[in-house]
């Protein structure tokens, strides 16, 4: 494509609206003065920047909303977990960071192993529409999912519904032990990793997603990616390999 070709694929309204999904927080979180930070924002900026365009940011509280943006064109492109539901609309790059999905439980809970989780009689804390929500939607064939409206809101559900187990980012379920002040416990190891990924609607065309993906590429190999998480202070967050 052409670089006008490329400004016209990606911002038809003259702006590059990014979608921000401020209900991880490995992306993005709103600082003190109430402006959206985070990796994702960063590579927002960098991808309008090459393209020289004005950078707009469309911000959600939850993963659903910010896919519903970029499928009804409200944005222009967007950060979301890889999941072939959204695949449906969405085109998505190579992923850029690898995040991991833990349960949580309460500290005297008998489960102590992930194989012990999909049970009839389980209750499973989700944020609705998250990547792990429509992950565990597959694979949970016995246990009952209980959504929570977002992904911050997972955690405290699980204490005012008596569940059993609360899922998601393992960041964001060790900030919500932190803040209640104990009694909760991760299990033995993760369930999912979440594969981070930027994404275009479909109708924008196969060059317009290629352009996207070689970003993303020389956006990890050039130390970008790796840069925003040191800058950001993420922790227990991968830079993906190249070319997955």
């Amino acid at each position: 494509m052409t670089p006008e070709a490329v400004r016209t694929a990606f911002a038809p309204t003259g702006s590059l609206r990014a979608s921000i999904n401020l209900g991880n927080p490995i992306l993005a979180n709103r600082g003190a003065d109430g402006r959206p930070f985070g990796v994702s924002v960063d590579l927002a900026t960098a991808l309008a920047r090459e393209l020289g365009v004005p950078l707009a940011l469309v911000v959600f509280d939850t993963a659903g909303k910010s896919v519903d943006a970029v499928v009804d064109g409200r944005a222009d492109f967007g950060f979301f977990a890889i999941d072939p539901v959204r695949g449906f609309d969405i085109a998505f790059t190579p992923p850029y960071v690898l995040i991991e999905g833990f349960y949580l439980v309460r500290d005297d809970s008998p489960l102590t192993t992930n194989g012990e989780v999909d049970v009839a009689r389980h209750r499973v804390v989700v944020g609705k529409g998250s990547a792990y929500d429509l992950f565990l939607t597959r694979e949970l064939k016995a246990a009952t999912l209980v959504r929570a409206p977002s992904s911050q809101a997972v955690v405290d559900t699980f204490l005012a519904e008596g569940a059993d187990v609360a899922a998601g980012v393992r960041q964001q379920l060790e900030a919500d032990a932190e803040r209640i002040g104990g009694g909760l416990r991760l299990l033995d190891e993760r369930f999912m990793v979440i594969r981070q990924a930027m994404g275009v609607q479909k109708n924008r065309g196969p060059e317009a997603a290629a352009y996207l993906a070689d970003f993303v590429e020389r956006m990890k190999a050039a130390g970008f990616v790796a840069n925003a998480l040191a800058r950001h202070d993420i922790r227990g967050a991968a830079v993906a390999p190249a070319g997955q």
